[in-house]
């Protein structure tokens, strides 16, 4: 076992790390936090890096990498500051398209994301169904009319919905699927198309860099050619891109944590109790001690996932598996450490500094992209499916 980094992963961390730190100011974090903006200038600086679309291929505008080091630059990102590092949410699920789309996709949709001229979305959530989808079915629907899908419902918490240059909008396209998931398709909506409203969402707790609309579909016509992948299949697609799409997200949470980590331990040093620095007190060296072995434990488990992804391994299920372990628990931990910094901050922590940022910023992780009940159910079917025991 090597627990390292390649040479040319090193350097991506290194400069990854050198562009968070020198652009991802205090300021302006605070800044489009409070604006409920998206970065747009950091947006492109950093895809002229490459840092955007990193793991598209390098015809379509990408770098060609890997999970891997997906995981690298999210993980430096969010350390930097949790609020700008939302700029990499604006390629959204462009992952769907590079994996299922038609070569015609391809070429009109990833360049522009690449060049961090256009950002872009994906519509799964509704006002009534969330996790449950697959099993209930969606209100979204799309029927075919001639040579166009006719889309009508409502889609709502989706991030940058407003400012998406098009939308990945998952739809049920077979009402008589049973399961309903079996029925569903991905297509691909265009911002000014007829008959599409989006509606900006009222600023939320935490993540206020990736602001949120809600978009109805009235009368929406598109062409056929923009189905996305194959008909009635969209849901397996999707399900089989969270494996990818999870990774990144739980090593954006293992870098939340870490900031969060990083700026209490150097607090704790210079806040006062009592007459000396409360890093003195015993309570307080052991808070850090369980924050930095949770830390580590959560970053181990995330790019082990990245490992089993990155070498294709063949088991299927158990990436999957651990895809959702690694997105729980290291929610989980972002969660926890930034709650234990904040506790060594005190009053300041929670009235007046970044670290009520993070705090807020890091409570979404454990609902976006599946939630944390559902990552651990995925982990228990798959531990009872491992040891060919009756599944719950």
């Amino acid at each position: 076992m090597k627990f390292e980094f390649t040479e040319e992963q090193m350097e991506i961390k290194r400069a990854a790390r050198e562009f968070a730190e020198k652009e991802f100011t205090p300021e302006k974090g605070r800044e489009y936090d409070e604006k409920y903006e998206f970065p747009w200038e950091l947006y492109r600086k950093a895809a002229k890096l490459g840092f955007i679309g990193a793991s598209f291929p390098e015809e379509y505008g990408g770098q060609g990498l890997g999970c891997m080091e997906a995981c690298i630059i999210a993980e430096e990102f969010n350390r930097a500051d949790s609020t700008l590092a939302a700029i990499l949410s604006g390629i959204g699920f462009a992952g769907l398209i590079e994996k299922f789309g038609t070569e015609e996709q391809k070429e009109k949709y990833l360049p522009p994301l690449c060049r961090g001229e256009i950002v872009c979305a994906m519509a799964l959530t509704e006002p009534a169904h969330g996790s449950d989808a697959g099993l209930v079915g969606l209100d979204t629907t799309a029927v075919k009319e001639g040579d166009y899908w006719k889309i009508n419902g409502t889609k709502t918490f989706i991030t940058c919905g407003d400012i998406a240059k098009f939308t990945i909008v998952c739809c049920q396209t077979d009402p008589n699927a049973s399961p309903p998931y079996r029925g569903m398709s991905q297509i691909i909506v265009e911002k000014e198309t007829p008959g599409l409203d989006t509606t900006p969402l009222k600023p939320k707790m935490g993540f206020r860099a990736a602001p949120q609309a809600e978009l109805s579909f009235n009368d929406v016509k598109v062409p056929l050619s923009n189905l996305l992948g194959q008909e009635n299949k969209g849901f397996h697609q999707i399900m089989a891109y969270f494996d990818f799409s999870r990774t990144p997200i739980a090593a954006g949470a293992v870098g939340i944590a870490q900031g969060a980590f990083e700026r209490a331990l150097k607090y704790s040093t210079e806040r006062e109790q009592f007459f000396q620095p409360i890093h003195r007190f015993q309570f307080t060296q052991w808070k850090i001690a369980e924050m930095a072995m949770k830390i580590e434990a959560a970053r181990l488990l995330t790019y082990k996932t990245a490992w089993l992804i990155d070498h294709k391994h063949d088991n299927p299920r158990l990436i999957t598996k651990f895809a959702s372990m690694a997105k729980a628990y290291a929610a989980k931990t972002a969660i926890e450490v930034t709650n234990d910094a904040m506790q060594i901050y005190g009053g300041y922590g929670y009235v007046d500094s970044d670290m009520e940022r993070f705090y807020r910023d890091a409570r979404i992780l454990d609902i976006i992209e599946g939630t944390g009940e559902i990552q651990r159910y995925i982990v228990a079917r798959e531990s009872y499916r491992e040891m060919n025991l009756p599944l719950p």
